[in-house]
């Protein structure tokens, strides 16, 4: 799934092309996603000048005069703006066809993905109860301390909850624990302060960085301009099962929590 890096990529790859160009129609040609698309998003964006694209959690925004449009790239969603001519493929859903001449095109193989609509003033569903975003002042590690206290599951299922922080998905959350030396199984109430100011600081930092490099590459994600992403390359742990620890030589070992696998070095994290 493309986590939080991705979709920022995403975000800043497509504000160019969109915002201040008007939406003259959709082409719908698979209405069945994770959830029907929505009747509001076709009845409301047509028509509509895009004023701005925000990124919340994994979820983005674009927001017109009549509301915002909800995407959510799901597991192998994509989106790119291509010439209004450009033949759509098998896995092509969804087209909005911009008064550029250009068309933002939809793309998602297993349509996991979703685009849904926000009224003026609300708050979607979706989005209700999330956490703070992770590069944000509202995110630290007395954050963190704070609401751990007393609970028992694995640090690493408790810094991809989205309701304690948004958008720390399974790569960028075993990347910083090991970043942190934090063993991902160790119960969320026993890590001290000095320890989550430590894991706070390596999310801001292996995110921040994850951005600027474009993102991770996976199998199923292209961002905007057609390029990959680069930073996969330079994963520590993430994928790395048996391979040497670029800290201690030590293998690399892997297990599941919350039925994910997870991915760290037995010496360098406790």
């Amino acid at each position: 799934m493309p986590e939080l890096p991705e979709v920022e990529t995403t975000r800043r790859g497509l504000a160019p092309h969109l915002i201040g160009r008007r939406v003259e129609n959709l082409i719908v040609r698979q209405p069945k996603l994770r959830w029907p698309i929505a009747t509001a998003l076709r009845e409301q964006l047509p028509g509509q000048r895009v004023d701005d694209i925000e990124r919340r959690a994994k979820y983005l925004l674009v927001h017109t005069m009549a509301g915002s449009a909800l995407l959510h790239l799901g597991m192998s969603g994509s989106l790119r703006v291509l010439p209004e001519a450009t033949p759509p493929g098998t896995h092509d859903h969804i087209d909005w066809r911009l008064d550029s001449g250009q068309v933002l095109r939809y793309t998602d193989p297993r349509r996991f993905g979703c685009q849904l609509w926000q009224n003026p003033g609300e708050v979607h569903e979706l989005l209700a109860g999330l956490g703070p975003e992770p590069l944000s002042d509202a995110f630290d590690g007395d954050l963190l301390w704070q609401l751990s206290r007393g609970r028992k599951s694995a640090v690493k299922l408790f810094l991809m909850d989205q309701k304690i922080v948004v958008g720390v998905g399974n790569i960028y959350a075993a990347e910083a624990l090991f970043a942190a030396g934090i063993h991902p199984a160790r119960a969320a109430g026993q890590v001290s302060r000095a320890r989550y100011r430590d894991l706070a600081a390596a999310v801001k930092r292996i995110l921040a960085y994850a951005i600027r490099r474009g993102g991770t590459t996976l199998r199923d994600f292209i961002s905007p301009d057609g390029l990959p992403g680069y930073f996969e390359q330079e994963l520590y742990v993430y994928g790395r099962t048996g391979q040497p620890c670029r800290n201690c030589a030590t293998p690399i070992k892997a297990s599941v929590l919350g039925q994910r696998s997870t991915f760290y070095c037995p010496r360098c994290q406790r």
